[in-house]
């Protein structure tokens, strides 16, 4: 019996794949089809990390709507 939580690679895991895949295919070494296939799978991460992301937010804004006197402020994604 498998559960999700062993199948579903943490957010860490699936930006260091995306990373390694833009690496790969910023090389220009790769064949049309595997540039395909690496594309496909860092659209797959994207989402997978993106979604992470979201729920987080989530998470932070009602643990912040708890402490009536914590403020939510704007991230800084400039760095």
């Amino acid at each position: 019996m498998s559960s999700d939580k062993a199948q579903t690679p943490s957010f860490e895991e699936s930006l260091g794949e995306l990373e390694a895949l833009v690496e790969q295919m910023e090389t220009g070494e790769l064949s049309l089809e595997q540039s395909l296939a690496a594309f496909e799978r860092g659209i797959a991460l994207t989402r997978s990390c993106q979604q992470a992301l979201q729920a987080a937010e989530q998470k932070v804004e009602v643990l912040t709507a708890r402490t009536p006197d914590a403020a939510t402020e704007p991230f800084d994604d400039d760095a």
